[in-house]
């Protein structure tokens, strides 16, 4: 297989980061390379709905099953294949698009020896897939945390509110902080339009990103997530995926 692509997504809380992310899914999806993987790295776990899936095990809940459970590893196993092979039962899988959800951060306990196993084969699970979507959680600790593999794309989703676009500029500065390597770094503004855009002008200089998408308003969303619907079965002339999918094409995501 060639080699696979990873791109994480943070951004403030309510800034449509994870609608984003299931869009950016879809439109991965669309170019047929096999299954995309989404790994939900939000503690607010919502990934799933929008993508139509239902989620019965997370990483959270297999830890505390594995600290609780440590003297009854099976016979005839090793801690480590044990807890492989209980990570392995957390991936739903369906047409087109596989996840994990990693669930709430690690509780009270010593969690080392048990996160270097997960790290370790969350990797090893990553290099069957082509694209691998990450969506993360507002702050960069969680992703460094967890992940050994290089992103090569960092996106930071905001809207055009002057909060959101000051915490893409933290997020921002946090990430070269934690020195998170990256291909390409860039901002995507949510539910823009120009003349939004033109009043935010210097907020959005500010955060020193690169623009690379606009994602407009679009209420052909809204209506999704009244009826509890997936943004899989939304029609093929959505604006905002259309503007999802001219930031795949404008990253050269092949």
């Amino acid at each position: 297989m060639s080699k696979n692509i990873t791109i994480a997504l943070s951004g403030k809380g309510g800034v449509g980061k994870s609608t984003i992310a299931a869009l950016l899914v879809r439109a991965l999806k669309e170019r047929g390379n096999g299954p995309v993987f989404a790994v939900d790295a939000d503690p607010n776990s919502c990934l799933a709905d929008y993508l139509g899936l239902s989620v019965e095990k997370n990483i959270g809940k297999i830890r505390e099953e594995v600290i609780n459970s440590i003297t009854n590893i099976p016979s005839g196993m090793t801690k480590e294949s044990w807890i492989n092979l209980l990570v392995q039962d957390c991936i739903v899988e369906s047409k087109g698009i596989d996840m994990i959800e990693l669930g709430r951060p690690e509780g009270p306990g010593c969690y080392c020896y048990i996160n270097n196993i997960l790290r370790e084969y969350e990797s090893s699970v990553h290099r069957n897939y082509r694209y691998i979507v990450i969506d993360n959680e507002a702050g960069m600790e969680h992703l460094s945390r967890r992940s050994t593999h290089l992103i090569e794309y960092l996106l930071i989703v905001s809207d055009v509110s002057i909060h959101g676009l000051k915490a893409a500029g933290r997020i921002h500065d946090l990430s070269n902080e934690l020195n998170i390597v990256t291909k390409k770094k860039g901002l995507i503004l949510n539910r823009a339009d120009d003349a939004v855009l033109e009043k935010s002008f210097h907020f959005i200089e500010k955060t020193g990103l690169d623009v690379i998408g606009c994602v407009p308003f679009d209420p052909l969303l809204d209506e999704v997530g009244f009826n509890n619907g997936s943004l899989m079965n939304i029609p093929d002339d959505s604006p905002a995926l259309n503007a999802v999918r001219e930031v795949v094409r404008n990253l050269d995501l092949l």
